[in-house]
């Protein structure tokens, strides 16, 4: 079985065209994307190349409880909204998020686009909380299904350890 080759070069990246993507609770939300890390065959980890032009966000405010994913700020400036926190970042800065993490997003209010590099994980099963609009997105194997928070009932309680 033959395996891609581990080195994409920044000419081939460069190359690379661009994918838009525009979020399914956020059509303001549009990022135009180049996914690096499955031109190299990598399945645990998407690793993609991000342009967020001015005026658009990066996705709806949300936070993971099964992926952990970071940001890797290249070029430009955006407002990262962290939790309650709005903070300007820019060239060289880097957001890590555990799983589960506080709510975060970009937001790309300046006059040029801004560059990041994205990581995350692609556990087969993950749940994506979005509390500015009290929904919740599973997804389980490719697939993704939402629930409003108010549709959520609480199952019994949690399991108690057996000594």
């Amino acid at each position: 079985m033959d395996s891609p080759d581990p080195l994409l070069t920044a000419a081939a990246v460069e190359t690379l065209e661009e994918r838009r993507h525009v979020h399914q609770f956020n059509d303001n939300a549009v990022r135009h994307t180049r996914s690096l890390g499955d031109l190299v065959g990598m399945s645990k980890l998407g690793v993609h190349l991000v342009r967020l032009e001015p005026g658009h966000d990066s996705t709806q405010l949300h936070f993971h409880h099964q992926d952990e994913e970071f940001l890797y700020i290249l070029e430009g400036r955006g407002i990262a909204t962290l939790g309650d926190d709005k903070r300007e970042v820019g060239p060289g800065d880097f957001m890590g998020f555990t799983a589960p993490s506080v709510p975060h997003m970009l937001t790309n209010p300046f006059d040029v686009d801004l560059v990041y590099l994205m990581c995350g994980q692609r556990n087969a099963i993950d749940v994506c909380d979005y509390p500015s609009i009290r929904k919740r997105m599973y997804r389980i194997d490719g697939t993704k299904e939402a629930v409003e928070w108010e549709n959520l009932d609480a199952v019994g309680q949690p399991p108690t350890v057996q000594r």
